[in-house]
């Protein structure tokens, strides 16, 4: 089953933030870490109920985007993300 489409939550911090959605089945998100002009992708999560519906790839997408529009390098801590920019020509 396709998800739909979120609108994720930004929280920023100087040296890091999260991407995040609630949703009636629990919580999605993505955890970075800045370093220069580098955001780290350290973390995806996605609630049990939640899984298998396409809500991780559409977290990490949100975190590209943002990060590509301030110019940031994009490194794939998370195995996740990893398997994502494969997947997705990154």
């Amino acid at each position: 089953m396709a998800a739909a489409p979120l609108s994720f939550q930004h929280d920023a911090r100087a040296d890091g933030g999260r991407f995040w959605a609630r949703l009636a089945g629990g919580l999605v998100e993505l955890d970075y870490q800045l370093d220069g002009r580098r955001a780290l992708f350290v973390h995806t999560g996605v609630d049990p109920a939640l899984e298998g519906q396409g809500y991780a790839a559409q977290v990490v997408q949100a975190a590209w985007d943002w990060a590509q529009g301030q110019g940031l390098e994009v490194v794939p801590v998370c195995s996740y993300v990893a398997v994502w920019m494969r997947r997705n020509g990154k």
